[in-house]
C-alpha cells in the first residue's frame, strides 16, 4: 500500500518515523502540493494537509481514500470524490488532540491581547516603566465563542476559571453545550451577542455557507475596543474589513493563527499591525496532536487497506474505487 502526503518534507509537521512504525507494509511518499497529479502512480491514499484536492487530482489517480492528518477538509472536493468512489475522512479534533491544542492557543492569544503582552515587553526592553500599558482582566468580561464544536467547547472549559461570562453562537443552538457556557444562540443572533462581547473567539468550521462570516457588518456590531481571536480558518474572515476595524479602533486587538492565503505574507499590513498577534497556523502543532493523531490516522488507513469502511468519513460513496487502483 502506498500513502502520499501533499508536502515536500514531513519533518516536524508530521512524525514520519512514528507513522512508519504504525503502518508496516505501507510505502510513505511525499511531494509538493502543486505537483500532486505527477505523483499518483500506485498511490492508494492521499493525505492533503493544506493542499487542494480538486477534481483534477481526484480524476488523475486511482486512489480510494483522501484522509486528512487532522480535521480540516475545506480544500477537498468531497462531492467529486463521492462520485468517483473515493472515501474522504478526517481525525476528529476531540480524538486526535487537535481540539485541545488549538483551544490552548486561543486562550494564549486572548490573554496576551488582554494583558497587552507585546506592549509590555516593549516597555521593558526600553526601560520605560512609566509607559507600562494597563491591561484588561477577563474577570466579569463577556466572551463570545463562535462555533461550539470540539475546539469551541475546549476554549469554554479553559476560559471559565478566569471568571468571564461565556456566551456562544452555533449553527444548531439546541444541541447540548458545555456547562461553562451561560447561553447559546443561533447565527441569527450573532450581531446581538457581538454587541455584548469584550472578546470574541472564532472556532467555527468553514463551509460553503459561511465564508466571510466576519466582515464589515460583524466588526461594526462589536462593542468598541473588543478583542478578536481566530483559530478556525482564514476564509471565515474578511481580512480587509478586519484591518479597517483595527485601524478605526472598533477592534481593540486581534489574535490570528490562520489566514485566507497561507503561508501569509509576513510584511502584510494585517500581520504587521501593532495590535495584531499573528502566529503561523500553529494551533494544532503540538506533540500531543502528533502522537494521538498518528495512532488514529494509521489505524484508519489499516481499516481501509483491509477492505473496511474508514471511520469518521464525511461521505459515503455508492461504490468503492479499488484501493489497489
Amino acid at each position: 500500500m502506498k500513502l502520499l502526503f501533499a508536502r515536500e518534507r514531513l519533518g516536524d509537521s508530521v512524525p514520519a518515523d512514528r507513522l512508519g512504525s504504525l503502518l508496516p507494509g505501507w510505502e510513505i511518499v511525499t511531494c509538493r502540493p502543486d505537483r500532486l497529479t505527477e505523483h499518483l502512480d500506485g498511490v492508494n491514499a492521499v493525505c492533503p494537509l493544506g493542499a487542494k484536492i480538486g477534481a483534477d487530482v481526484l480524476s488523475a489517480g486511482r486512489f480510494g481514500l483522501v484522509h486528512q492528518f487532522g480535521v480540516g477538509l475545506d480544500r477537498v472536493d468531497v462531492a467529486t470524490a463521492t462520485e468517483l468512489g473515493v472515501w474522504v475522512a478526517r481525525v476528529p479534533g476531540d480524538i486526535g488532540g487537535n481540539a485541545d491544542s488549538v483551544a490552548e492557543l486561543a486562550v494564549l492569544q486572548l490573554l496576551a491581547l488582554a494583558r497587552r503582552l507585546d506592549a509590555s515587553r516593549a516597555a521593558l526592553a526600553a526601560a520605560s516603566w512609566a509607559d507600562r500599558p494597563a491591561g484588561q482582566s477577563l474577570v466579569d468580561a463577556t466572551v463570545v465563542i463562535v462555533g461550539l464544536g470540539a475546539i469551541g467547547a475546549g476554549v469554554a472549559r479553559r476560559l471559565a476559571p478566569f471568571g468571564p461570562r461565556l456566551l456562544a453562537v452555533r449553527e444548531h443552538p439546541d444541541k447540548p453545550a458545555p456547562a461553562e457556557v451561560a447561553a447559546v444562540a443561533g447565527p441569527d443572533r450573532l450581531h446581538e451577542l457581538l454587541g455584548q462581547a469584550d472578546a470574541v473567539v472564532c472556532c467555527a468550521m468553514l463551509h460553503d455557507g459561511n465564508a466571510g462570516l466576519f466582515s464589515a457588518p460583524e466588526f461594526a456590531a462589536m462593542k468598541p475596543g473588543a478583542l478578536f481571536v481566530n483559530v478556525a480558518r482564514g476564509g471565515l474572515i474578511d481580512e480587509p474589513a478586519l484591518l479597517a476595524a483595527l485601524d478605526a479602533g472598533r477592534v481593540g486587538g486581534a489574535g490570528l493563527d490562520v489566514f485566507a492565503h497561507e503561508p501569509v505574507d509576513p510584511d502584510s499590513a494585517l500581520v504587521r499591525h501593532p495590535r495584531v498577534l499573528a502566529t503561523p497556523h500553529i494551533g494544532w502543532h503540538t506533540g500531543l496532536m502528533f502522537r494521538r493523531t498518528s495512532e488514529v490516522f494509521a489505524a484508519n488507513l489499516q481499516r481501509f487497506a483491509h477492505g473496511e469502511d474508514p471511520q469518521w468519513a464525511v461521505n459515503a460513496p455508492a461504490f468503492r474505487r479499488s484501493p489497489g487502483g
